[in-house]
């Protein structure tokens, strides 16, 4: 596959094994939260809002808990933390929320999500990533893993979820 810029990926995971680790991380999550009458999926803006929606449609399909979804928007290219936004009113006080990313690097994208939750009380923050590349400048990982995948600081990992592209895990 060529990008924008027509420069060759290395696909990584083609859309059915995507598509796997999201259907195991879904019954990882229920498994870890099946004593709860429901949940919060909170995707962070792009592909991890896919990724929460994709979340959210297997876990309907396999358990009887209430998923919520909500999209956070933020500026992930700021280098100060911007305002984050929820798509829409949502109570989140005690209850479990788990925020949801494409790609784990650095931590710094979902460390700037998770301030909205810790204004309030909840039961749990939980994580879950289709790809952790475990650069980790920041004390964040994730609860749920669907790759766990070494790169070096120079690689760019891209998860596509849209129907526009061919779906799947890219590596360039």
């Amino acid at each position: 596959m060529t990008d924008k810029n027509n420069t060759l990926q290395r696909q990584i995971l083609s859309s059915h094994q995507t598509n796997q680790k999201i259907r195991r991380i879904a019954f990882e999550i229920y498994e870890q939260n099946f004593e709860e009458s429901g949940l919060i999926l909170a995707g962070i803006a792009g592909e991890g809002y896919e990724f929460a929606k994709r979340l959210a449609s297997e876990l309907q399909s396999i358990s009887p808990l209430q998923v919520d979804l909500i999209e956070l928007r933020f500026d992930k290219q700021l280098k100060h933390q911007s305002p984050i936004e929820f798509d829409r009113e949502i109570v989140v006080e005690d209850r479990v929320v788990v925020v949801t990313d494409d790609v784990l690097n650095t931590g710094r994208t979902l460390a700037f999500a998770l301030e909205p939750f810790l204004k309030v009380r909840m039961k749990k923050v939980q994580v879950a990533v289709i790809v952790d590349r475990s650069h980790h400048l920041f004390p964040v990982h994730a609860d749920y893993v669907g790759y766990a995948l070494s790169t070096t600081i120079s690689e760019h990992v891209q998860v596509v979820l849209s129907t526009q592209h061919e779906e799947g895990v890219y590596l360039k």
